[in-house]
């Protein structure tokens, strides 16, 4: 092998090591406990609020309207079950 192949090498396996570890860092970050709370925080929120901040009133009211009947429904079943 020629210097000049052995320098290529080298620096291949350099640009090898640093993609890896910049993956290697992306993988902590996605997975970072603070990171999945952050993601899930944003959607609950995108799905109550658009993009210009205004209410989403279709999915809230789809949202209070289950809790409301899920409310009913354990009262019902608490009066008949007496």
């Amino acid at each position: 092998m020629s210097d000049m192949d052995l320098g290529s090498i080298e620096t291949e396996m350099e640009q090898t090591r640093e993609r890896l570890a910049t993956t290697i860092d992306q993988i902590f970050y996605r997975a970072s406990p603070k990171t999945i709370v952050r993601r899930q925080v944003d959607e609950v929120k995108a799905f109550f609020i658009d993009g210009n901040g205004a209410p989403r009133t279709d999915n809230i009211a789809k949202v209070a309207g289950g809790l409301f009947g899920a409310v009913a429904l354990i009262v019902v079943i608490r009066k008949i079950v007496k």
